[in-house]
């Protein structure tokens, strides 16, 4: 295949999509953005993702407030509750199958998130950790309630990727090294940056983020 990025509807789904280079077999990436964000978002980390995964950044399917996308319906009752990703996740694996996509494998892929994204993406790993192989949190947290979804090590042998600011002003540190916490607990390897920014990735944090998600299989 070659080197292909488009903005591309399927259903009632936006996403910005980069094809895979070179001979497969592929690997499927999702990216996944934060609250307010949209298909565009994530597109800043992936000059540092290999050519050979299949790149997809949807569009959240909720509206916000205060414009762009999100991935829970409510997002004035506080931080997100364990339920509260169900609607998205489900829509979510309904668009990977729906995906043309020769060479590629679509019965387990790598998943990304920032933020409320990160929450998400931790959330889907727990729920179904037989469809997910990698997996990075950036600046994100855990969902309320997710602890009991932990004690059962439905992530056992998997390893994980966070990333997370100290001077995060929109997601405190505390949150990031409580899903360190509850990641081991669940059975994960954690591979963990924490470095002296706000809400965003590191440039150390980044060159780890592309070293762990060098050499997809």
């Amino acid at each position: 295949m070659s080197k292909e990025t488009t903005i591309i509807q399927i259903g009632d789904w936006i996403l910005r999509r980069r094809l895979p280079e070179g001979k497969g077999p592929y690997k499927l990436l999702v990216l996944l953005h934060g609250w307010t964000g949209d298909e565009d978002s994530m597109w800043i980390f992936t000059h540092r993702l290999e050519k050979k995964y299949m790149l997809i950044s949807p569009r959240g399917i909720f509206n916000t407030p205060l414009g762009g996308y999100g991935w829970q319906d409510n997002t004035a009752k506080g931080w997100p509750k364990a339920g509260d990703f169900q609607t998205s996740i489900n829509a979510l694996l309904d668009l990977v199958k729906s995906l043309d996509s020769p060479g590629i494998n679509l019965d387990r892929f790598d998943l990304m998130g920032f933020s409320q994204g990160a929450a998400m993406a931790y959330m889907m790993a727990l729920m179904y950790p037989n469809r997910i192989d990698k997996l990075a949190g950036l600046s994100g947290f855990l969902p309320e309630g997710i602890e009991g979804r932990t004690g059962a090590q439905p992530l056992q042998g998997k390893k994980v990727f966070v990333a997370h600011g100290r001077m995060d002003e929109i997601v405190p540190i505390g949150m990031a090294r409580r899903v360190v916490q509850e990641m081991k607990n669940s059975g994960a390897e954690v591979l963990y940056c924490e470095e002296d920014v706000g809400h965003k990735l590191s440039s150390g944090c980044f060159r780890g983020m592309g070293e762990y998600f060098a050499n997809p299989r």
